[in-house]
């Protein structure tokens, strides 16, 4: 995987980010953003195609891969996507790029969407996968949502009630989580498998994903009250899933038209997975937006 990329421990205060990064050295820049519970490994196969004009760079959430895994707090601040967001953008900085496109999907699109409140001026534009904003999908939440989004709930247990459950079998979990999300089938390459399962054998990283989710459930959703006026203004795409649970519970272009200015988006036919199904179209697509918002807060 990820032919011609150099992979680098970038340091961050008291810790370290994992990241692949590789492609054209005068292309602009892209930080891709992957979600629970995988990699940057996730962008395999979008990542070479970007990677021919763009200068590509895959990043480890803080908690997840290979990346450090803070201890926790009793508000979740560690794994806050205020803090997750900045630690990424001081490692953008640290490699040279002060301003760049972002692609993410899942818990880093989260990240992306915090990322682009605090830091406006960092990000030039960015294209999400698969999400709707999470303090309203927590608001719209009925019976089919949690019925299908089970793991949203179970994840925000009190410490150490998941983490002990999951930790008995984790890979079983994983796949029960991630195949039944891809709609019974298996999209995921080999090495790529490998690399999420042998992560998330990592106690520390079940209890920090688990983090990551309590964190959403409480401090994010206090940092997104505080913001409830205020909206994104960098250039936003969104796509989802027209038969998973984004475009079956939610208007997700409605939802992200109360978070954003400038939003636009549809559905694909595709799972939640689509960056492992269809990467071509996955990767024409962000090129292309990223190419029509290439200078910093373009319109």
């Amino acid at each position: 995987m990820f032919e011609g990329f150099t992979e680098e421990y970038v340091p961050v205060g008291e810790g370290r980010i994992f990241l692949r990064h590789g492609g054209h050295p005068e292309g602009p820049p892209v930080l891709l953003l992957h979600g629970y519970p995988q990699s940057s490994a996730m962008w395999h196969r979008v990542a070479p195609i970007l990677a021919r004009d763009h200068r590509v760079i895959c990043a480890d959430l803080r908690g997840y891969g290979r990346s450090h895994k803070p201890p926790s707090d009793p508000d979740h601040a560690a794994y806050s996507k205020r803090e997750m967001a900045r630690e990424l953008v001081e490692v953008m900085q640290t490699l040279g790029h002060d301003s760049f496109h972002v692609g993410a999907h899942d818990r880093g699109a989260r990240v992306a969407h915090r990322m682009g409140l605090d830091m406006p001026g960092a990000v030039r534009s960015m294209l999400l996968l698969d999400i709707a904003p999470t303090r309203e999908m927590y608001a719209h939440t009925d019976a089919a949502f949690a019925t299908a989004y089970w793991h949203w709930f179970y994840l925000i247990q009190p410490c150490p009630l998941p983490e002990n459950q999951i930790g008995l079998d984790p890979e079983g979990f994983w796949k029960a989580k991630c195949i039944n999300q891809a709609g019974g089938k298996n999209p995921f390459a080999a090495e790529a498998l490998a690399e999420y399962l042998a992560a998330f054998r990592d106690p520390a990283c079940i209890h920090a994903s688990c983090e990551d989710y309590r964190a959403a459930a409480t401090i994010d959703q206090q940092h997104d009250d505080a913001d409830q006026d205020r909206k994104l203004t960098v250039p936003l795409q969104v796509i989802w899933a027209r038969n998973g649970v984004i475009g079956k519970c939610f208007d997700a272009l409605a939802l992200w038209r109360q978070r954003a200015e400038t939003v636009e988006g549809e559905a694909v036919d595709a799972s939640h997975y689509m960056a492992e199904e269809i990467p071509e179209d996955i990767a024409r697509r962000m090129s292309a937006f990223f190419a029509r918002h290439q200078e910093k807060g373009s319109a």
